[in-house]
């Protein structure tokens, strides 16, 4: 299995360091067990003026199998995710993995991974099934992301417990099977639509349980302009 670690970043000079190296650790010691032979990390970098793109460069000059891709504008985390899946598409990659930089992701997830992918198209990290959970979070913020998976499961529908979750693993055939060109969400939206066009079009999605934790370093990117977009773009999903 070629397998390819997406990581959007934009300020996150502070964790990329951290969060690569747990990322080939991981591969290091489990990936020959689960068949995954070759795993790559892709960096995506918004032009981050703290340096996070240098930085980017630094760990790719040091590791053949960490990538970089700079983009030249702060773009969002839906566009940020489209440019790495279509360079992960290009390089004939048989899973792309989403992952933050900031650590709420747990590497030590990935195994867990590697062995859904077996019998399944799509691997969701799940803090809402049993064994998952969150923490350093505030009610609100609690609140907003299961007020989110909720009202996403009743417009579209959908029996999945973790909509607005990003840590997700896809096999190519399911992003091929996906107009990327004709996805234009962003932030929760963004994960919501693609798991909403997976589902769709017949394939196995399973989730398996994560716990998230808030980062340490850095600022969130979570803003009211991202809440209130999944907000509407749930509604015309369920009309297009």
């Amino acid at each position: 299995m070629k397998f390819l670690v997406v990581i959007p970043t934009f300020n996150e000079i502070e964790n990329l360091r951290g969060i690569v190296s747990l990322v080939l650790q991981q591969a290091d010691e489990r990936g020959s067990v689960y068949g995954v032979e070759d795993l790559n990390i892709l960096v995506v970098d918004d032009n981050s003026p703290d340096g996070t793109g240098a930085l980017a460069n630094e760990l790719a000059r040091g590791d053949s199998r960490v990538h970089v891709l700079h983009r030249t504008n702060k773009e969002g985390l839906g566009r940020a995710y489209i440019a790495g899946f279509n360079w992960a598409l290009e390089r004939d990659y048989d899973v792309i993995c989403e992952m933050d930089a900031d650590f709420s992701h747990d590497p030590k997830y990935l195994p867990d991974f590697w062995r859904l992918l077996k019998k399944h198209d799509v691997v969701i990290g799940s803090r809402y099934v049993e064994g998952g959970g969150v923490k350093n979070w505030g009610q609100v913020r609690k609140f907003i992301s299961r007020g989110g998976s909720a009202y996403a499961r009743a417009i579209l529908g959908l029996k999945l417990r973790d909509l607005t979750g990003g840590y997700n693993a896809w096999r190519k055939e399911v992003l091929e099977a996906i107009d990327l060109t004709s996805v234009e969400s962003e932030g929760y939206a963004f994960q919501i639509e693609l798991k909403w066009l997976a589902w769709r079009r017949g394939f196995k999605i399973v989730e398996t349980p994560i716990v998230f934790e808030d980062r340490t370093y850095g600022k969130s990117k979570m803003s009211k302009k991202i809440f209130l977009e999944a907000v509407f773009r749930v509604a015309c999903m369920r009309i297009e």
